[in-house]
C-alpha cells in the first residue's frame, strides 16, 4: 500500500511542518512507499489528493487542523483510497469523536498501522465534509475567531472565547425554515448543527449522541436566546451539557434543507461560507477511515 501524506504547512502554528521527520523516520527500515506534499495555499490539498487517488489506491493523511481534512477528503470522494488524520492543527474537532479521550501516545505509526472502517460521510450542496456543518452564532464565532488567531500569541482556545464574547453582542437573528425528511420547523435561529461527529468549534460537545456509522444527522436546533442565556449556552456546549436549555431541541435525520431570506453564515467543518439556500444529505458509509 503507498501512503500519501497532505500537510498543512500554517497548521498549529506550524506543528505540522515538525512532524515531517518524525513520518520520515516510520519508513526508515521499510520498503513502503510515501509521499509528503506541503500545501502552499487555501484548496491545494484537494488538488494534491485528487492528482494522486486518480492514479492509484493510496492511504491519505490529512496532516494539519479540521480545514485541513475537509480538503483532502473532498479531494478523495468516490475513490478506494482511504483516509486517516495525523491531528496538528489548533482544533483537531473531529478526532475527539474517535478517541473519546486522550489521542494514542505514537499517533503518527498507530494511524500509519491502523484498521479500516467504513464510516458516514455528509454532503452540503456540492461539497462533502466529515464532522459538523453549523448555521447561526457558532458560525459567526468560527468566522470571527479566524481574524483572532492571526495573533501569534493567541491560542486556539483563546480565540474561540474572545469571539464568542464579541459576537454575542453582535449577533443578529435571522428566521429559517428548515425541513428534516419530511417534517417542516420554523425557527428564529441561535445555532442550528448538523452532526455527524460529536465535536467542533475547539472542543464543543454540540451533539453529543452522534455517531459516526448510524447514517443520520444528530441536529441540534436552538431558538431565539436573551444575550444573558447565551453567556450560559457556551459552557454548557462545550460539556455537552446543552440540553438542559429550554430553547435547545435535538433531532435526527438523513436529508435536510434550510432556507432563509437572507443569507445566513454557514460553517463547513471550519470553512466559513454564505448561503440563503442549504441542502444536507448524510452519505452512509462514504469514506474508508483509518482507526488507530
Amino acid at each position: 500500500m503507498k501512503h500519501l501524506f497532505i500537510i498543512n504547512p500554517k497548521a498549529g502554528k506550524e506543528k505540522a511542518l515538525q512532524l515531517i521527520p518524525e513520518i520520515e523516520k516510520e519508513f526508515k527500515n521499510t520498503n513502503e512507499e510515501f509521499i509528503i506534499e506541503v500545501t502552499e495555499r487555501a484548496g491545494h490539498a484537494t488538488e494534491l489528493v485528487r492528482k494522486y487517488v486518480s492514479r492509484g489506491n493510496y492511504r491519505v493523511y490529512a496532516v494539519g487542523g479540521d480545514g485541513t481534512l475537509n480538503e483532502v477528503l473532498n479531494g478523495m470522494v468516490n475513490s478506494e483510497s482511504c483516509l486517516g488524520v495525523i491531528p496538528s492543527g489548533s482544533g483537531n474537532d473531529f478526532i475527539r469523536s474517535l478517541y473519546k479521550g486522550k489521542l494514542p501516545r505514537n499517533i503518527i505509526r498507530d494511524t500509519i498501522n491502523g484498521d479500516i472502517k467504513p464510516i458516514d460521510l455528509a454532503k452540503v450542496d456540492d461539497r462533502y465534509f466529515i464532522n459538523i456543518s453549523s448555521i447561526g452564532i457558532d458560525a459567526e464565532v468560527v468566522n470571527n475567531a479566524k481574524s483572532i488567531k492571526r495573533f501569534p500569541f493567541i491560542s486556539g482556545k483563546i480565540a474561540y472565547s474572545l469571539s464568542a464574547i464579541i459576537t454575542i453582542f453582535m449577533y443578529k437573528y435571522r428566521d429559517i425554515q428548515l425541513t428534516i425528511d419530511s417534517k417542516e420547523i420554523n425557527i428564529k435561529n441561535t445555532l442550528l448543527a448538523l452532526a455527524n461527529g460529536r465535536y467542533y468549534g475547539g472542543g464543543m460537545k454540540v451533539a453529543p449522541d452522534a455517531d459516526l456509522q448510524d447514517g443520520l444527522f444528530d441536529i441540534c436546533a436552538i431558538e431565539k436566546l436573551s444575550r444573558a442565556k447565551m453567556f450560559i449556552l457556551f459552557p454548557k456546549l462545550i460539556k455537552g451539557e446543552h440540553n438542559q436549555i429550554e430553547e435547545v431541541t435535538f433531532y435526527k435525520g438523513k436529508k435536510v434543507t434550510v432556507n432563509s431570506e437572507e443569507e445566513v453564515t454557514l460553517n463547513i467543518d471550519g470553512e466559513i461560507v454564505k448561503r440563503k439556500n442549504i441542502t444536507f444529505e448524510i452519505v452512509s458509509g462514504g469514506v474508508r477511515f483509518i482507526i488507530p
